[in-house]
């Protein structure tokens, strides 16, 4: 028989894995409440046109990375590769222009086919925020610091640079693409055939390229900040005074760049060196010109994503002990006195497991696995005493509790 495989760059998620990613997740979901955004959910598959439109039919992502295929209607679908034209499709067709300012937190999976590696898989979990309906350059800063102080109360904040820079507004990127345009024609026998085929296409991803030969190249090209208009230029020098008066560090870098056509002004991605070279943890943001690209009218945006994944690899400190109490009978004739308790327990909201009993040393070793933290063990002497072992795994101890007593030491010890 063929053993059946996991889908290459995919992986499943146990117990004390899962947990770690809940962590994550839930710390977002409040940091981003902090900030007064407000969770939503939106499908993990959408027409490919979402995609395809404002990302470009010849992109990476969407020549090469989409997950699309033509359903049983007839429509062609694709897994969602990213979160944002999901979000201001769903405000174009719910009708949810009404509504704005906007403040949405989602998170979930994305998809997207490409070598996987560490830190970069085909299906992943991302988190992240869209400020929808808000223009300035104090709702950008106000971005940037909602993943700052996900990254602190993560505790890893460290280990990451902030990095931004500026792209200016329409005017600015057009006169910085033409010289950017000219100057790589001139070079183009020096780029890899993959950065010469972007040239006519979205020469801004050029500037994204790891190709060892186009570095030398993108090296000495134009910079943006030599073609920001006054405008743009303000822009840019608010956002920088507002993260100063928030005691937020950051790096000017000037090669942080965007390669779709529907980012403006700021752009920023908080960098890690222990990550190997999937260095981004958290990146994100201004797109004015996404809600045109989707057949809507102007709407200023900003927000980023932060992959969970990536988050999880960083905080090796999260694998913390279950809150879930194992109850474990001596014997197998203990059970029924067990099953008692654990009722006591679910009436009291604490969460709780029953073993059948019968083999205690092998059962403990299965409990230990699980990396629970409480252990209770009930034998005949115990249940004629009207009492239960409490053990701490994390510790070691154990101390014979009162049965009548064990509720409040429980809630004392979790």
């Amino acid at each position: 028989m063929i053993k059946i495989q996991s889908v290459r760059g995919t992986k499943d998620i146990y117990s004390s894995a899962m947990r770690n990613y809940n962590y994550i997740i839930n710390e977002a979901r409040f940091v981003s409440e902090l900030f007064g955004y407000e969770e939503a959910s939106f499908p993990i598959f959408e027409r490919a046109e979402v995609y395809s439109r404002p990302l470009g039919v010849s992109s990476d992502v969407v020549s090469k990375e989409t997950y699309t295929f033509e359903d049983r209607g007839g429509e062609n679908i694709t897994l969602r590769p990213e979160g944002t034209a999901g979000v201001m499709r769903s405000i174009l067709s719910e009708g949810k222009i009404n509504d704005l300012p906007l403040r949405l937190f989602y998170s979930g999976p994305m998809f997207r086919y490409e070598r996987p590696q560490k830190g970069r898989l085909r299906q992943f979990f991302q988190i992240g925020i869209e400020s929808i309906g808000n223009q300035g350059p104090l709702e950008d800063a106000e971005v940037i610091a909602c993943g700052a102080s996900l990254l602190k109360r993560l505790g890893l904040d460290r280990d990451c640079v902030l990095n931004i820079n500026s792209l200016g507004d329409e005017e600015s990127r057009t006169l910085y693409r033409k010289s950017l345009v000219d100057y790589l024609s001139k070079n183009l026998d020096k780029l890899s055939q993959l950065s010469q085929s972007r040239l006519s296409i979205n020469p801004l991803r050029i500037l994204d390229s790891k190709e060892l030969q186009d570095q030398e190249v993108i090296y000495k090209a134009p910079l943006f900040s030599s073609y920001l208009n006054n405008l743009s230029i303000d822009h840019f020098e608010k956002v920088k005074s507002f993260l100063n008066a928030s005691g937020i560090e950051y790096s000017h870098n000037e090669k942080l760049v965007r390669g779709l056509d529907y980012y403006s002004h700021t752009t920023f991605e908080f960098i890690t060196t222990k990550l190997g070279s999937q260095g981004t943890v958290l990146g994100g943001g201004r797109y004015d010109g996404l809600s045109e690209m989707l057949g809507g009218p102007s709407i200023p945006a900003v927000g980023f994503a932060a992959g969970v994944d990536r988050l999880v690899m960083l905080s090796s400190n999260l694998d913390e002990a279950s809150g879930i109490i194992s109850i474990l009978p001596v014997e197998e004739e203990n059970f029924v006195y067990c099953y008692k308790l654990i009722n006591i327990f679910r009436e009291n909201d604490i969460k709780c497991e029953i073993f059948k009993g019968g083999n205690l040393s092998k059962n403990l070793k299965k409990i230990s696995k699980k990396n629970r933290k409480l252990i209770i063990i009930v034998g005949d002497d115990e249940i004629q005493k009207k009492q239960v072992i409490l053990k701490d795994l994390s510790t070691g101890a154990q101390q014979k509790i009162k049965k009548t007593d064990l509720l409040e030491k429980i809630k004392i010890s979790l």
